[in-house]
């Protein structure tokens, strides 16, 4: 080794992260851990890198202004540090051959001797004797220079620097542009991959696709990427590349998704392929030591607040299911972390096709100082082809795989179905109305059944082979209808019945024998033996792990699930079926959204098994209409949306550290980015103004112009409050009536200055009203805007300002028929002509043309042209108008004091004295240019600061009801109420309320679990259990009500009755009794809840005794604290709790 590199200490206080140090850096990390509410500071040193033949040169990095770098480039070492700041001994640089260390004496010498650093001494000697020669001249003529060649050192392993030095060209620097989001050709072919990636950190049995390719050769690169496509088109195949390559760079890999679910799906996948592979949800903790993490997003973003260990040694994140942070409820978590993760690692999203995948990349890379590469594919690997399904063996083609809307199918799905129906009409009777798109019923004696979903569809699937089959239906109660009405369906032969009830009985054996009798384990387990399942939320979380693996192994022939089966693990059918294009949102009955008919649609196809996947919409009642269709099939997929907010955990955990501050959190957001995007154009522009206000020459205001600053601030106020009495008339229902053909109104806009025009024809488009207008000019207009004269003067003197002073044509009169928008009239007068407009217009549009330019006008034309100048003539300052209070009856405060300000302004400039100063319209106008530029800067000066983020007074507002509440303190410090909020995991203000209010210390643990399934409980139901309990309902709601009345006191939109409303007592019982020790069999009678929301919320009731417990031991609490711990022990049984299939 020829030399030691001098150690670097790094000074960025962040959360456990790398500052991009360069090669030959030894640097100090600060770990933020929490305490006494704002954060400890623990340092950890590692050594990265080393580079010999150097000397060291300082530079600071642009992106981290706090950190400072060393490199090494040469062999001059002239007034070097020997000792780093906070170390007790120094480094010797002289060169010497290494020693070997003293028993018990840690060495740097020793540490770097057992590590690979790229070849042998041999070899490194060689390069460092060249005269005059470099390390990078060696390594350019090393066979192994290609630009993605295989990690070999301890530097490809940590730091892109180096990784890009070795083997790949360094990544160019950001264009001046700053084009952060760089698209990739997904359908470019990639003829070198196996040369520039010889030796593949991951291998499968097929060959990747193009996209994945592209893919790849980016994560060799450490480049973050967005990869998106369709469902089922092997996305996890990037995935699975960025774990082996972070196990083959020794260091971590978490794959992030949105449900619990989800993960556990992904544990037993990656476990299978990888090995060292972990598992973190809110219940489960499996090898939190591994390698690969897979957790929900919500236990990460945990993870960045209190500063864990475990990012550290982070180098991809991967985070699936990217369109779920259109989630109202949990996408602001999403954000939050994108926003929280350290620059040092590298992120890979994963989503369904979206149309501003570029744009949500371009905030990340702004975001992150990164280029990020997004990769985007429409392909499908298995193509699709969608059928209208009218009855018996119906099918009609509807969209065929190349992508054709076929509309004689839809013409002939539209006839079958009136002749079907008219069938049943005489058969049956007429049939009953449908209701909210749901299935059309038909009533024969005293049977009732659905005609649609009898055997024919899935008997005509078994005979073509369709099978299997997922049908989705958007009501947990219409799934287990249909499934329970194909009684006499059975798809299973005697082999797959054997397979079936040994699979059950190995699942169901962990289970204690009265919960292996549930109805609900019964019913599906009969199912199951004939081939069907149901897959939806009501479900058993044990039972629809169950579906899940018997129908990935092809046992499960027809599945009746919600659109949440479309979210998950790679489990395609050959035929998807619609039960209806509507479901309900939560709010109302609408059509499905192309992004939700796509991911559904996605399921259909087999990879390698299907030449084509089916999907078949079933036609109950009347064929939807082909718009509609059309809309869902082939329209755009929802566009990713910001659902950021503020919280009250959010702001606590930030007060507490000094990296971030809630104003840069709000500024970072994707809701931000629109208006913070262009902020270095706006910095830019301000220097540009502050140079050019500068070199300005100051207006001479002495004399007659005193005034004149005055003078200008008057007319520009008069003319912002004519504007805002204008916009209020232009609004009102009254305005908007008085804008009928006929009324003469005063036109101002950038053609016309104050002319009189008659309105012809009002319309409507989608966003205003269009009012066609007949206007005096003085000559046909130009159609070059330049030739256009101003809106107006360039010296305006009080004539100018106050009135219209109409326009009067120098010349002959002419006319013109222009489209207005509201805010193009100036005045609405209380005149009203007689014209026939349509004559006029048609008159008009047949002069436009070239062989009828020069015919006379028609005398409806004419005469209404005369009425107009009459009309200018006799009123020069403008004609009588109507007043917004008197004649349209605005009563808006704004409105009634808007018109007394615009009074006394007038009164004001007219009676200014500067105006009648000779020097009056060269210094206006040198005033006028200062005050623009200065009004522009004070535009972009509030662009620029924190006074414009959108959610700043809500921010305002939860802060004051945080100090009004005592958890901060005037100085925005967090007090130990404060620090309990934080601890929990919603639900804080209430939780930490009750908790210092002692209102339930006293309660016994059943009880105490009860009461809070209030918080936790999403199904109806009676609310308490006795009067103990009810009367601990009544003091929750008493707490929560002073909540809300503190809120609304503070500002905050949300009322006291919508604050209370969000508690929900209804398996306030089932819980209590559950808690006491109820087997699960005798729950059912308790409530009519589906035994799938019980599990739930009894398992989010048990995370809440958690966090409840160490919130109790965070305030010295001990008897609360046991109480908590005896809860979720109570709650922590059987069924509830069954492990996942996933993770045995």
């Amino acid at each position: 080794m020829a030399s030691l590199p001098v150690p670097q200490i790094c000074s960025k206080k962040q959360n456990s992260c790398f500052c991009h140090p360069q090669p030959g850096c030894l640097c100090m990390v600060w770990s933020t851990q929490p305490e006494n509410g704002r954060g400890r500071r623990i340092p950890g040193l590692f050594w990265l890198s080393w580079e010999p033949q150097s000397h060291l040169t300082y530079r600071p990095k642009d992106t981290q202004p706090q950190a400072r770098y060393w490199e090494v480039r040469g062999q001059k070492k002239q007034n070097l540090l020997t000792i780093p700041p906070g170390f007790k001994k120094g480094m010797d640089f002289a060169p010497k051959d290494r020693p070997t260390p003293a028993p018990g004496l840690l060495s740097l010498s020793y540490l770097l001797e057992p590590l690979d650093l790229g070849g042998g001494d041999e070899d490194e000697n060689e390069a460092v004797g060249q005269p005059g020669g470099s390390r990078r001249d060696a390594v350019s003529a090393s066979p192994c220079s290609t630009p993605l060649a295989r990690a070999s050192s301890l530097e490809d392993l940590v730091l892109k620097e180096a990784s890009t030095a070795v083997s790949a060209p360094e990544a160019p620097e950001p264009p001046p542009q700053e084009q952060w989001a760089i698209p990739v050709d997904a359908t470019s072919p990639v003829g070198d991959f196996y040369r520039l990636i010889p030796q593949p950190a991951f291998q499968w049995a097929f060959e990747p696709d193009v996209f994945q390719k592209q893919a790849i050769l980016h994560l060799e690169r450490h480049d973050s990427v967005f990869v998106a496509a369709h469902t089922s088109a092997g996305k996890t195949v990037v995935a699975e590349y960025a774990i082996a390559l972070a196990q083959k760079h020794m260091t971590r890999t978490i794959y992030t998704s949105p449900i619990k679910a989800l993960s556990n799906q992904k544990f037993r996948d990656f476990r299978n392929t990888f090995g060292d592979v972990g598992l973190l949800t809110g219940d489960v903790q499996l090898h939190p030591e591994a390698s690969c993490l897979i957790m929900t997003t919500e236990i990460l973003r945990s993870m960045l607040y209190s500063g864990s260990d475990v990012i550290r040694d982070l180098e991809w994140v991967i985070f699936d299911e990217v369109h779920y942070i259109n989630d109202a409820e949990r996408g602001v978590v999403w954000e939050e972390v994108l926003i929280m993760l350290p620059d040092h690692v590298s992120i890979i999203l994963l989503s369904a096709t979206v149309p501003n995948a570029l744009e949500f990349a371009d905030w990340i890379g702004r975001l992150k100082r990164r280029q990020i590469y997004v990769i985007s594919t429409v392909t499908r690997p298995v193509p699709l082809e969608h059928y209208l399904f009218t009855g018996n063996r119906e099918l009609f083609l509807l969209l065929d795989s190349r992508g054709a809307f076929h509309t004689k199918g839809y013409y002939a799905a539209v006839e079958a179905k009136k002749e079907r129906m008219s069938k049943h009409a005489q058969t049956f009777g007429a049939k009953q109305p449908t209701h909210q798109g749901g299935p059309a019923q038909v009533r024969t004696g005293r049977v009732l059944y659905l005609p649609e979903l009898n055997l024919c569809p899935f008997s005509f699937l078994l005979q073509d082979r369709g099978l299997p089959v997922v049908v989705f239906t958007f009501s947990r109660g219409r799934c287990d209808e249909q499934a329970s009405g194909l009684t006499s369906l059975d798809l299973t032969t005697s082999s797959e019945k054997s397979e079936i009830h040994l699979f059950l009985q190995r699942c169901l054996a962990r289970l204690r024998g009265s919960d292996r009798q549930l109805p609900q384990v019964l019913h599906m387990s009969e199912l199951l033996n004939r081939g069907l399942g149901v897959h939806h939320s009501g479900i058993l979380p044990i039972l629809k792990e169950i579906v899940e693996m018997l129908f990935s192994r092809g046992l499960v022939k027809v599945l009746f699930a919600t659109e949440t089966f479309a979210m998950g693990v790679n489990m395609p059918a050959r035929t998807v079926v619609f039960d209806s294009m509507r479901k309900h949102d939560g709010s109302t009955f609408r059509d499905l959204l192309p992004g939700e008919y796509v991911q559904m649609a996605g399921r259909a196809g087999r990879r390698g098994l299907d030449p084509t996947g089916t999907v078949i919409l079933l036609c109950k009642g009347r064929v939807p209409e082909m718009a509609d269709l059309h809309r869902m099939m082939m329209g755009k997929p929802s566009q990713l949306q910001s659902q950021f907010r503020l919280t009250y955990t959010m702001i606590l955990n930030l007060l507490r550290v000094d990296a971030l501050r809630v104003e840069d959190m709000m500024k970072r957001s994707f809701s931000e980015f629109p208006s913070r995007k262009d902020s270095k154009a706006h910095e830019q522009a301000l220097a540009e103004l502050t140079k050019r206000l500068g070199s300005l020459e100051e207006p001479d205001m002495t004399g007659q112009l005193v005034d004149l600053p005055e003078y200008y601030g008057w007319g520009e106020e008069l003319t912002e409050t004519q504007h805002m009495i204008q916009r209020r008339i232009m609004e009102s229902v009254n305005g908007l009536k008085s804008l009928s053909a006929g009324r003469v109104v005063v036109v101002k806009n950038q053609e016309h200055r104050n002319a009189l025009g008659v309105i012809l024809q009002v319309s409507s488009n989608s966003t205003s009203r269009v009012f066609t207008t007949l206007v005096l000019c003085d000559k046909p207009l130009s159609q070059d805007p330049q030739n256009r004269g101003p809106a107006t003067p360039e010296v305006p003197y009080p004539d100018d300002l106050v009135g219209f002073k109409l326009f009067l044509p120098e010349g002959p009169c002419d006319h013109t028929v222009v489209k207005l928008q509201p805010g193009d009239m100036a005045a609405i007068t209380t005149k009203v002509l007689r014209v026939n407009g349509e004559k006029i217009l048609e008159d008009f549009s047949k002069r436009q043309q070239p062989k009828f330019k020069k015919d006379p006008p028609l005398a409806a034309v004419t005469t209404a042209v005369q009425e107009l100048l009459r009309l200018a003539q006799a009123h020069p300052a403008g004609p009588p108008t109507l007043d917004p209070v008197n004649d349209l009856q605005l009563k808006d405060v704004s409105v009634v004091e808007g018109g007394l300000r615009a009074r006394k302004l007038e009164e004001l400039i007219r009676g200014a004295q500067c105006v009648h100063s000779p020097r009056f319209p060269a210094q206006y106008l040198k005033l006028r240019e200062r005050m623009q530029i200065q009004k522009e800067m004070e535009r972009l000066r509030f662009l620029l600061s924190d006074q414009s983020l959108l959610l700043l007074p809500e921010y305002h507002q939860r802060v004051e009801v945080l100090r009004t509440l005592g958890y901060v303190d005037e100085a925005g410090t967090v007090k130990l109420a404060g620090r309990v909020a934080c601890a929990m995991s919603s639900h804080e203000l209430l939780l930490t309320e009750l908790m210092f209010d002692n209102a339930l210390s006293t309660l016994r643990p059943e009880e105490i679990a009860a009461l809070l399934s209030g918080l936790v409980c999403q199904s109806p139901g009676d609310d308490g259990n006795g009067y103990l309990l009810n009367l601990g309902i009544e003091r929750v709601r008493a707490v929560a009500k002073r909540i809300g009345e503190v809120q609304v006191a503070c500002g905050l939109n949300q009322t006291v009755e919508e604050f209370v409303g969000e508690l929900n007592f209804g398996l306030v019982e089932v819980v209590y009794e559950w808690a006491r020790g109820m087997p699960f069999s005798e729950l059912a009678g308790l409530s009519g809840t589906p035994e799938g929301l019980v599990v739930r919320c009894i398992q989010r009731l048990a995370e809440m005794c958690r966090s409840l417990r160490g919130a109790a031991r965070l305030v010295g609490e001990p008897v609360l604290g046991a109480k908590m711990e005896t809860a979720a022990t109570l709650l922590r049984r059987d069924i509830v709790f069954a492990a996942s299939l996933y993770t045995q």
